[in-house]
């Protein structure tokens, strides 16, 4: 199966059913994207495929082929970090660090969506579950990252 992942070419050898997140880890051994639950609820596997966020943990390989995939590790790049994760360094939001791949990501494809989201806009995107509580930072990040007054 031929996949696109941060604009490179990838052969696996997988059932289509396979989740992605399990190809990407197991297979392509990019370990940047995280299991949290394995039932989409918590957002630590979050991925963008063409641009929207998805939960790689419940998205079958087979449903993401020919698409664009993009990963924690195709958001930025050496010595350039995009805006996002700037601003999550600045703002020092991770704290153990375990959900921000998948919130990095969330976060791109709404900023993408909506460069300059509301609060409202926020919430309703960011979905993710960071057991160190650190919405409040990941908001205000997301701000900066946008150009706007937190």
């Amino acid at each position: 199966m031929d996949l696109n992942i941060n604009g490179a070419r990838k052969q696996v050898e997988a059932d289509p059913a396979m989740p992605l997140l399990w190809v990407l880890r197991d297979l392509l051994h990019m370990t940047g994207t995280k299991f949290g639950c394995g039932v989409a609820a918590c957002g630590a596997c979050t991925v963008r495929v063409d641009g929207q966020a998805v939960r790689s943990c419940v998205a079958p390989v087979g449903s993401v082929a020919g698409k664009a995939i993009q990963t924690i590790e195709g958001l930025g790049a050496a010595g350039r970090p995009h805006p996002l994760q700037a601003a999550w360094i600045a703002e020092q939001v991770p704290q153990c660090g375990y959900c921000q791949s998948g919130m990095l990501m969330a976060a791109a494809a709404l900023l993408e969506k909506k460069p300059k989201p509301t609060d409202a806009d926020i919430d309703e995107a960011i979905t993710n579950i960071c057991r160190c509580g650190t919405y409040q930072r990941v908001r205000i990040a997301i701000k900066r990252a946008a150009g706007m007054k937190a």
